[in-house]
């Protein structure tokens, strides 16, 4: 399964739009965000795709609307993913999951099992995971 991974977004529809579109194009079967939302209409703005959303809260996520863990735990595919905004402030162990995802610093980048898929907020700059081959793709723009 191909999964988008998008995150600090801070409300930038038209980016989200963007992405929503290539992720209906090339089936996505989930779409992950790390946090920094700032606004539930982006919220809403994802789940008219009708693509299964995973989400964790970000520092901007300060909505009461937001319902969203710090720390998210889901399993896809027997792939063990965690989703956390800010990696400095994970909890657990790092080798408890198969895949991390987190945003917060704004720029693209993976270490080990730690993906930082970058900022929406100014730039088409998000990654593809399949759960598969366990590859990481990134796009920016």
């Amino acid at each position: 399964m191909k999964i988008v991974i998008i995150g600090d977004s801070h409300g930038n529809i038209a980016n989200l739009k963007h992405v929503m579109g290539f992720a209906k194009k090339i089936s996505a079967g989930a779409v992950i965000h790390t946090g920094d939302w700032d606004n539930f209409k982006s919220v809403k703005t994802v789940l008219e795709y009708k693509i299964p959303l995973y989400s964790c809260l970000g520092n901007a996520d300060i909505d009461p609307r937001f319902k969203f863990d710090e720390l998210l735990k889901i399993k896809v595919d027997s792939v063990q993913i965690g989703i956390v905004h800010d990696i400095k402030k994970l909890k657990e162990d790092i080798k408890s999951f198969d895949i991390i995802f987190c945003g917060h610093r704004h720029r693209q980048w993976k270490e080990n099992n730690v993906v930082n898929s970058g900022a929406l907020e100014n730039g088409i700059n998000f990654a593809i995971f399949d759960t598969k081959t366990k590859m990481v793709e990134f796009i920016h723009g």
